[in-house]
């Protein structure tokens, strides 16, 4: 269950952090922050922040327990 909250928590941070940077036009090096078009919604996205971020979510919630 808490890698679930903490995919949930990541996914929110991956689009803040993709939607700042990747609105500049920028794929922001090692982050690799791309836009993705569904149904005409744009959004950026960027699979190693959530993987990153899901994991350091996933440890911080198993240290606490």
């Amino acid at each position: 269950m808490d890698l679930f909250k903490a995919m949930g928590m990541s996914a929110l941070l991956t689009l803040c952090i993709a939607l700042v940077i990747g609105s500049q036009g920028t794929s922001g090096g090692s982050l690799a922050i791309y836009a993705i078009t569904i149904d005409g919604l744009r959004f950026f996205w960027s699979w190693p922040v959530f993987i990153c971020g899901s994991g350091l979510g996933w440890g911080i919630m198993l240290l606490q327990r």
